[in-house]
């Protein structure tokens, strides 16, 4: 058995004898490490593998946690488990065909004249080619953005890092959706920000909410998902993003815009309204695969500098080869089909989702590749994620999400693309058979 195995083996006899109570915090990775003697990439296996077996939980910004009310040993639960385990965290989806579709653009890349090009450093503002097809990608029936307003990174995470070092000194406070990406919690708390939640209903923030929350202590940006909010699904009406952006300026708050999920709608965005105040960051990821991605960041023309020195600074300019692929891909119509095919795949997965787990409280949108399941009493997320667990099915606990720890919802939210839909389906039908019962 591997050392890390062992390792976690140990760990689950103390949570099983009681030496580990639920609730307790585990120390931190490094912490860990440094007290084994091991390297830090092999405590990273041994948290991992206690998450797998259902017996801890990690939460953004806070650590790692022993579950309540675990199911004896942790061995025993992996031999609970299913054969093939189903992950509901992980969403990257993925067409038919997807690789043979992708090949044909990059044969040209790998001519010794070409590759010769590609290979060398890319600037922040990647070429001019790659800036009109990332303009014609992104426009919106309402939207036309400027190929010049466009900077190019490693991925969209990166994209949103930078945009945010950018925008908010350490100290600052950042206005964010009550439920908000997990990996802005993370950047936050590297760049020593105050994450604020903003006041929501079903519809999105609410502009009344900015302007109170500001008043309180002002708010140097807004980081939002207004498409498709992973992990509600939520979308913004036209109304509601004139109102706000109606908000945004009478106050002069700039705005990052997380449109990562956009490729599935054809609704405008908030940048529609507020072109000024607004940094649209988004990539192709999703659209395409996570391997070989760029991340796009559209910037005001006045903070256009701002934002292509914080991406030089932390490293993450996109690699000259992935632009040069991004820009083919997207003039080829690579993309285009790809994205419809992705649109079809997210419906018929929405579609098993309806039927599986009918009669439940689950908030999604037909389009979305996620779905946010609220819990029926007794179940909270944590006992119910260790639950999935010890079938195999690993889901993402609401808390991963959330902003006020005072405020910790019973629900999980379940990523539809990554698994195949037969997978999808028997998972969905466990899960829906686990929550019948009892805790």
């Amino acid at each position: 058995m591997d050392d890390y195995r062992r390792l976690a083996d140990r760990i689950a006899d103390d949570i099983a004898a009681g030496r580990l109570e639920p609730g307790q915090r585990l120390p931190p990775q490094r912490v860990f490490a440094r007290r084994r003697g091991i390297a830090g990439s092999t405590a990273g296996r041994v948290y991992a593998e206690l998450v797998r077996r259902g017996l801890v939980v990690g939460e953004v910004g806070r650590g790692t946690f022993v579950r309540a009310a675990p199911a004896g040993n942790g061995r025993a639960l992996v031999e609970a488990a299913t054969v093939a385990p189903v992950n509901l965290e992980l969403n990257y989806p993925s067409a038919p065909g997807q690789s043979e579709l992708l090949a044909p653009a990059l044969a040209p890349l790998l001519r010794p004249d070409v590759l010769t090009e590609a290979l060398r450093p890319a600037a922040a503002t990647g070429t001019s080619a790659a800036r009109e097809a990332a303009a014609a990608l992104l426009a919106t029936p309402g939207w036309h953005p400027a190929p010049d307003r466009f900077l190019f990174t490693g991925n969209a995470r990166q994209a949103i890092a930078a945009t945010l070092a950018s925008l908010v000194r350490p100290g600052g406070r950042l206005g964010v959706e009550p439920l908000t990406y997990p990996l802005v919690k993370e950047i936050a708390a590297r760049l020593g920000v105050t994450l604020v939640p903003l006041a929501a209903d079903e519809g999105g923030v609410r502009a009344e909410s900015v302007a109170a929350v500001h008043r309180s202590a002002p708010l140097s940006a807004l980081y939002l998902q207004p498409a498709l909010h992973n992990p509600t699904s939520s979308t913004m009406s036209g109304e509601r993003l004139r109102q706000l952006a109606a908000a945004v300026r009478a106050l002069d708050i700039p705005v990052v815009e997380d449109r990562i999920w956009s490729f599935l709608t054809d609704d405008d965005p908030l940048a529609a309204h507020a072109p000024e105040l607004t940094h649209v960051v988004d990539g192709l990821s999703k659209r395409v695969a996570p391997g070989l991605t760029v991340g796009f960041v559209v910037v005001p023309r006045a903070r256009a500098g701002a934002v292509a020195a914080a991406v030089r600074s932390g490293g993450w300019s996109a690699g000259r080869f992935a632009v040069e692929a991004a820009a083919r891909w997207i003039g080829d119509g690579t993309v285009q089909r790809l994205v419809a095919a992705k649109r079809a795949d997210a419906a018929r997965r929405q579609r098993i989702v309806g039927e599986e787990l009918r009669g439940f409280a689950v908030r999604s949108d037909p389009r979305a590749y996620f779905a946010w399941w609220e819990l029926p009493a007794p179940w909270r997320a944590d006992t119910f994620t260790a639950a999935a667990a010890a079938h195999g099915i690993a889901v993402t606990p609401g808390p991963a999400f959330v902003v006020d720890p005072n405020r910790t919802p019973d629900a999980v939210r379940l990523g539809l693309a990554s698994a195949a839909e037969p997978d999808l389906r028997r998972a969905l039908r466990t899960l829906a058979g686990v929550v019948r019962g009892a805790p």
